[in-house]
């Protein structure tokens, strides 16, 4: 059975992020690093730290993956933004060091009026720039699963394609990989709400075919190291970012009982971002996901 867990909170401590994945029944979680809605990040601690890697260590979750925040704009064209960027990204990398988490997923950015192929350009530089001078290899959490590679793995995660931002496109986050794997460990985060809205039809046993092939002909399997497992409030092809309950958007259950069930896939730990609200929590959404992996 494929691995399953949530994004959960670290408010009150990072230790308390690990006590909400034990309590929902997660195998591995994610988590913000730092408030993912500003640009000031909070001191981690020592103590905090050893407490976190301590309970990580008891609860025996893997993978710990970390959610850069949202104001990170890796293919900025604008100078001040992408210094910023490049900046706040840095501290991403050393604090998921300092944490030993095993993921690091990032969205390669938005260009804006510059081309796709120019936003491409400016987020390998980006990385490269961030990353320069700290070692990812060797640096993770004893909790690291066994037969897993130790250390921090930076993961491009494909996109939905609002506006004019890059990755949206597998071949885009093919280049993207390619281009950096001789620097940084590198890999990428697949979410199916943004593989579907961008113009992958997970939705029917033909489109979710051709996925397999388009994965198999662009970044590859072999790259694949974390799903990002969402229905889609959006449309197929509408380009729209919106996270619905599995089996209750536009995406369907089928379609995540094939996933489950696809060899490829099934070896890759699937992290829930669903709503949480009236209709279901996490724990409904991850009872749902098991049920479908059986």
């Amino acid at each position: 059975m494929p691995r399953f867990g949530v994004h959960c909170s670290i408010a009150g401590g990072l230790p308390n992020a690990v006590k909400e994945a034990v309590a929902k029944g997660c195998d591995g979680f994610q988590i913000f690093a730092r408030n993912p809605r500003g640009w000031t990040e909070r001191p981690l601690l020592p103590d905090e730290i050893q407490a976190f890697k301590d309970a990580r260590e008891h609860a025996g979750l893997w993978p710990l993956a970390i959610h850069s925040v949202y104001l990170i704009n890796l293919a900025a064209q604008d100078e001040a933004m992408l210094s910023r960027s490049r900046a706040a990204f840095r501290q991403e990398i050393i604090r998921g060091l300092e944490i030993g988490a095993d993921f690091l997923v990032v969205h390669p950015g938005n260009p804006k009026t510059a081309t796709a192929d120019a936003g491409i350009q400016t987020a390998i530089a980006s990385i490269r720039a961030a990353a320069q001078g700290l070692s990812l290899r060797g640096a993770a959490s004893t909790s690291t699963r066994a037969g897993q590679a130790n250390g921090l793995t930076i993961l491009i995660e494909n996109t939905a394609g609002q506006g004019s931002s890059i990755g949206c496109d597998f071949e885009q986050v093919a280049d993207l990989v390619a281009a950096l794997k001789d620097d940084v460990p590198i890999g990428v985060c697949l979410d199916t709400a943004h593989t579907f809205a961008s113009g992958y039809n997970l939705a029917t046993q033909a489109g979710f075919k051709q996925t397999v092939q388009h994965i198999e002909r662009s970044f590859g399997f072999t790259n694949l190291k974390l799903i990002h497992c969402n229905d889609s409030k959006a449309p197929f092809g509408s380009r729209v970012d919106r996270h619905q309950h599995i089996g209750l958007g536009h995406i369907g259950l089928e379609a995540f009982h094939r996933l489950t069930h696809h060899a490829k896939f099934r070896r890759v730990p699937f992290i829930l971002e669903t709503p949480v609200d009236p209709v279901r929590g996490d724990q409904e959404n991850l009872a749902v996901m098991r049920e479908l992996s059986n």
